[in-house]
């Protein structure tokens, strides 16, 4: 059974859809990271010694950095079966996972990169099954 999978990915969530001969099914996967925090609105703080109270920012960077690993472990964990993957989003990520997964896998499963703006979940869909349509023999049987 040969399986497909597509996904619309940046740093907060991530839309995989996985198609295989039986069916085609969609997972939504949440990283729950926040960009480095900053001053609101560019305020400084009133109160003293606040460099003292914010953690340091390589401390954040490696935070940020883990967290972001864990969450390209999820997404690698639903496509690392698929025989073709089309990645797509907006930022820095899809880039990121690409990287990750020839890391994992140096196997040229990666099918294509693009560059995409944000999408509804139906329209990602719809686009990874108009990248990897089901040929007409397998919908018969």
């Amino acid at each position: 059974m040969k399986t497909k999978a597509g996904l619309w990915i940046d740093h907060r969530r991530a839309v995989v859809v996985l198609i295989s001969d039986e069916k085609t099914e969609t997972k939504i996967i949440l990283s729950n990271v926040e960009k480095q925090p900053g001053r609101v609105a560019g305020v400084r703080s009133t109160t003293r010694y606040e460099t003292q109270q914010v953690q340091a920012d390589d401390s954040r960077e490696r935070e940020f950095a883990h967290h972001l690993q864990r969450y390209y472990d999820q997404i690698i964990a639903l496509v690392h079966h698929a025989d073709a993957i089309l990645i797509f989003g907006p930022g820095e990520a899809k880039g990121e996972l690409r990287k990750r997964l020839e890391h994992d896998k140096p196997s040229g499963r990666v099918l294509a990169v693009e560059t995409n703006d944000k999408m509804t979940d139906q329209e990602i869909a719809a686009k990874v099954r108009e990248r990897f349509p089901v040929p007409v023999s397998e919908k018969a049987a």
